[in-house]
C-alpha cells in the first residue's frame, strides 16, 4: 500500500495499489476513501429515517485500505477542501453509489441482513455443467458419431475414448485423453512419450483433454472422404518423387501403403480413432504403421489445410458428377410422360386457383425445363471448383521445388489455385453447391406438393402405387404420399444447410479457421437427401398413373375458358382486349349467378350482355378447343408438346 503523507498532493492521497487475495474482514465493516487528517471535513449530517447504518460518511476511516480491489484514482476522484455541493440530496448519494457498492463488496453480511458467503465455484461444479458424451458406432468405415447424452443423476460428467477393437470406455472430460492405439498394432510412437497427437503434437506437453478431442475430432463424418483422400495423396507422393523430393523407393512403398489401406476401408477393417481427428491424420498414421518412414515422408510440401481442401474439392466434384447425372435421368423421366400424354387435357392453376386448361405432358415438360437448368447449374458450379489447392500448404505455398500443375492436371483438375490464401480459405465450391441443391430441391417440392394434392380423393387426377405410399396405424383406408411428403419435407433442410454455411463462412478472416470444419456435414447431408430426392422423384413421375377423365371434368370448371371468350370477343367483334375482358366478367358473373358454367349460357342470354356475339362463340368455350388454341412458341397445343418431345429426345440422345 502507498503510504501517504501530509506533504503529498491530494492525488497521491488518494491512490491505493490493489492488493491481490482476499482480505477478511469483520461483519459489517464498512469502507470508504481513505482521507487524510488534515482535509477539511463537513459537518455531521442527520442520518435520514430508513437509510440505515450503511451509508458511507465521505470523513470515515477505512479499516484496512488493502481490502480495495483496485485503485479510486481518476474513477472517484475526491475534491479538495471537501465534498462537491449539489443541488439535490439525490445527487450526493448518486455520487457515493457506486463507491459504497464496491466497499461492500468484502464487508460480509449488510447491517441487518444475514451474512452471504461468496465462493467461486467448485472443480467439481465446473465438471458438471458438462454434458457427457455417448458414441454411436457407423458403419464399416464410416467412423463413429459423438452424441450429447443427458447427465446421469449424482453422476460425474465422463468422456469417451476409442479402444482398441473400435469400442469405447467413459472417461472424465476433464482429464487428458488416452494415448491411442491403432488397430491390433503397437501404439503410435509419440515423441518424448506425451499423449499428444503425434502428428502436431511436438509443442505440447500433454494431450488434448477428453472433452476437446471429442469437439475437435471430425473422424464421424468426414471419413467419407477417404477415396478422395487417398486419391490426392498419390498424385502428391508421385509429384513429390517426380520432382526429386522423395525417392522412387519411398514413393512406391506410399503407393502401396495406401492401396492396402484402402481395402482394408473397403473391407471394413480399417479402424478410424477419434484421437487422430481426422480421415486424414487416420490415414497417415495408419500408413506410417504399415510402411515406416516412408509414411512420415508424405506430407511434406503439404498442410493439412490444401489437403482438406483438396480432398474436399475431390468429394464434392464427384457428388456433383453423381447428382447432374440424377437429374438428366429425372428429365427422362418427364419427357417419356410428356410423350404419353401430350394431348391428355387438365386443368391449369394460377393461386390454386382454375385459370385455364392446359395439359398433362406441358406440365411434365415444364419440370423438365427446370430439372436441365438445375443440372446446368450443377455443372457450371462444378467449372469454378474444378481447381486444384494442393501446394498451397498451410497458406503461403511451399519453399520446395512441388509441380502444381502436374498434381493438378493428376487429379483431374483445370489447373492450381492461383492464390495460396484463396485455395485454402475459400469455400464458394461449397456454397454453389448447397445453393444448386437447394434451388433443385425446391424445383422438386413444387411438384412433390402438386403430388400430394392430385392424389387427394377431393381431385383425384393422379394415382400412386402401393410401393410408393404408406398405411395409417389407426386408420385402415389411408393410402398416404409419403415419398413425396418426405420430398417436400427434405427441401427445407437442404436450404437451411446452404444458410448455414453462409453463417460460419461470414465472419473468417483469411485464411483458414476451425470454423472451417462445420463446412462438410452440410454438404455431404444435402448431397444425400438430393440423391434420394431425385431417386423417389424420378420413382413418383414414372409410376403414376392420370385419371385422364377426372382431369378432363376439372378442366372445364370455373370459368376456366373466359380467357378464350375474351380472345374471341376481339377477333371477331374487334373489341379492344380491356372491353373485351369486362364483358366477359359481366358474363362470367351472369353464369356465376345462374349456377351454370360459361357454355351453359344461351345465345339469348349472352346477347343480353353483348348484342353483337353469334353462336359461333360456343366453339371456343370447351377446354379441348381452347389447349388446342394455344399454338404459340411454348404454348400448351398438343401439337407443341409433341414438337417440343421429339427436340428433348434429340438433346437427350
Amino acid at each position: 500500500m502507498t503510504k501517504i503523507l501530509p506533504h503529498q498532493p491530494p492525488h497521491r492521497r488518494h491512490h491505493v495499489r490493489p492488493v491481490p487475495g482476499r482480505v477478511a474482514l469483520q461483519p459489517g465493516a464498512l469502507l470508504s476513501r481513505p482521507v487524510h487528517d488534515d482535509r477539511r471535513r463537513q459537518p455531521a449530517r442527520a442520518q435520514r429515517p430508513g437509510r440505515g447504518a450503511a451509508r458511507v460518511q465521505p470523513d470515515a476511516q477505512p479499516r484496512d485500505p488493502r481490502a480495495l480491489i483496485e485503485p479510486l484514482h481518476g474513477r472517484f476522484p475526491a475534491p479538495v477542501g471537501g465534498e462537491r455541493q449539489h443541488r439535490h440530496p439525490l445527487a450526493r448519494q448518486r455520487r457515493r453509489q457506486p463507491l459504497q457498492r464496491r466497499h461492500l463488496r468484502h464487508a460480509g453480511r449488510a447491517p441487518g441482513r444475514p451474512e452471504v458467503h461468496h465462493q467461486p465455484l467448485t472443480g467439481e461444479i465446473r465438471r458438471r455443467l458438462f454434458l457427457p458424451l455417448r458414441v454411436q458406432e457407423g458403419e464399416a468405415g464410416q467412423g463413429a458419431r459423438v452424441l450429447p447424452q443427458p447427465l446421469r443423476a449424482g453422476g460425474r460428467a465422463r468422456g469417451l475414448r476409442a479402444q482398441q477393437g473400435g469400442g469405447y470406455d467413459r472417461a472424465s472430460l476433464d482429464q487428458p485423453a488416452s494415448r491411442h492405439q491403432h488397430g491390433s498394432g503397437t501404439p503410435l510412437s509419440i515423441p518424448n512419450d506425451s499423449n499428444t497427437n503425434q502428428q502436431w503434437g511436438g509443442r505440447f506437453a500433454e494431450g488434448p483433454w477428453a472433452i476437446m478431442q471429442a469437439i475437435n475430432a471430425s473422424i464421424g463424418f468426414d471419413a467419407k472422404m477417404w477415396r478422395q483422400d487417398i486419391r490426392g495423396s498419390l498424385a502428391h507422393a508421385a509429384m513429390l518423387a517426380h520432382v526429386g523430393i522423395i525417392s522412387a523407393d519411398d514413393e512406391a512403398a506410399i503407393r502401396q501403403g495406401l492401396a492396402e489401406i484402402g481395402q482394408e476401408i473397403e473391407a471394413g477393417r480399417f479402424e478410424w480413432s477419434e484421437a487422430l481427428e481426422d480421415v486424414h491424420m487416420n490415414i497417415e498414421a495408419r500408413l506410417t504403421e504399415r510402411i515406416g518412414e516412408a509414411g512420415k515422408r508424405l506430407h511434406t510440401a503439404r498442410s493439412r489445410n490444401d489437403q482438406v481442401a483438396t480432398d474436399f474439392r475431390l468429394w464434392t466434384r464427384d457428388a456433383m458428377d453423381g447428382l447432374a447425372a440424377q437429374m438428366l435421368d429425372c428429365v427422362r423421366a418427364f419427357v417419356a410422360r410428356a410423350e404419353e400424354h401430350a394431348g391428355t387435357i387438365m386443368p391449369g392453376y394460377t393461386h390454386l386457383q382454375p385459370a385455364q386448361p392446359t395439359t398433362f405432358g406441358h406440365h411434365m415438360l415444364a419440370y423438365a425445363e427446370m430439372l436441365w437448368r438445375d443440372r446446368g447449374r450443377m455443372l457450371d458450379a462444378r467449372a469454378r471448383l474444378n481447381e486444384c489447392p494442393l501446394g498451397s500448404a498451410a497458406m503461403c505455398g511451399t519453399g520446395f521445388p512441388i509441380d502444381r500443375h502436374g498434381t493438378a492436371k493428376a487429379l483431374g483438375f483445370d489447373g492450381p489455385t492461383r492464390n495460396s490464401l484463396d485455395g485454402v480459405g475459400s469455400r464458394d465450391f461449397a456454397m454453389e453447391f448447397l445453393a444448386a441443391c437447394a434451388i433443385c430441391a425446391t424445383h422438386l417440392s413444387r411438384l412433390a406438393e402438386e403430388i400430394v394434392i392430385w392424389t387427394n380423393p377431393a381431385f383425384g387426377f393422379v394415382k400412386l402405387s402401393d410401393g410408393l405410399t404408406t398405411g395409417s396405424s389407426i386408420m385402415p383406408q389411408k393410402r398416404n404420399p409419403d415419398a413425396a411428403e418426405l420430398v417436400r419435407g427434405k427441401t427445407g433442410r437442404m436450404t437451411g444447410n446452404l444458410v448455414g454455411l453462409l453463417t460460419v463462412v461470414k465472419g473468417l478472416a483469411l485464411t483458414y479457421a476451425k470454423d472451417l470444419q462445420e463446412d462438410k456435414e452440410g454438404v455431404f447431408d444435402s448431397a444425400e437427401n438430393l440423391t434420394l430426392c431425385l431417386a423417389a422423384t424420378a420413382a413418383m413421375v414414372r409410376d403414376m398413373q392420370p385419371n385422364v377423365a377426372r382431369m378432363a371434368a376439372a378442366a372445364g370448371e370455373g370459368f376456366s375458358t373466359a380467357t378464350d371468350l375474351a380472345d374471341w370477343l376481339v377477333r371477331e367483334l374487334k373489341l379492344p382486349f380491356r372491353d373485351a375482358h369486362h364483358v366477359t366478367g359481366r358474363l362470367v358473373a351472369k353464369a356465376e349467378g345462374m349456377g351454370v358454367d360459361l357454355p351453359g349460357l344461351s345465345l339469348a342470354e349472352m346477347r343480353e350482355v353483348e348484342p353483337r356475339i353469334d353462336d359461333s362463340v360456343f366453339g371456343v368455350l370447351t377446354p379441348a378447343a381452347s389447349v388446342a388454341s394455344r399454338r404459340s412458341h411454348g404454348g400448351t397445343a398438343p401439337e407443341n408438346v409433341r414438337a417440343m418431345v421429339a427436340e428433348w429426345k434429340g438433346r437427350l440422345a
